[in-house]
């Protein structure tokens, strides 16, 4: 069987807590009932593991032929551009029959608006 994978990536941290926000992240995109992906990863461009190959031999290891990797950044700058697509090209190549494709990041969107209001109308 065909199994989907999904990664998400940020730029890593020293901080354990900033690394684990993005574990809690993973496990909320596996729980929601939208997610049609076998498999949720996430990992670390930089300073943290797991990394980008790590977690991409892992999406293969358990049986993912196609895997999407979204960088957790808000605007598309060198890492989202450049960085993150070498990486994964570079870990895709130990992976023959393993498709992946890199998403834009997270960008201008209307969701996003509406976590920023939420967050600003306590303050105001």
């Amino acid at each position: 069987m065909s199994k989907k994978a999904l990664i998400i990536v940020d730029h890593g941290s020293t901080v354990e807590e900033a690394n684990d926000m993005l574990a809690e992240v993973a496990g909320l995109i596996k729980s929601n009932e939208k997610c049609n992906f076998d498999i949720v990863r996430y990992c670390h461009m930089e300073l943290a593991e797991p990394t980008i190959a790590e977690a991409f031999d892992a999406c293969a290891a358990e049986g993912a032929s196609h895997i999407v990797i979204h960088p957790y950044f808000l605007a598309p700058g060198k890492h989202s551009t450049q960085d993150i697509p070498r990486m994964a090209a570079e870990a895709a190549g130990r992976h023959k029959g393993v498709s992946y494709y890199v998403t834009e990041p997270l960008g201008v969107h209307e969701n996003i608006i509406e976590v920023i209001l939420e967050r600003a109308v306590s303050h105001r």
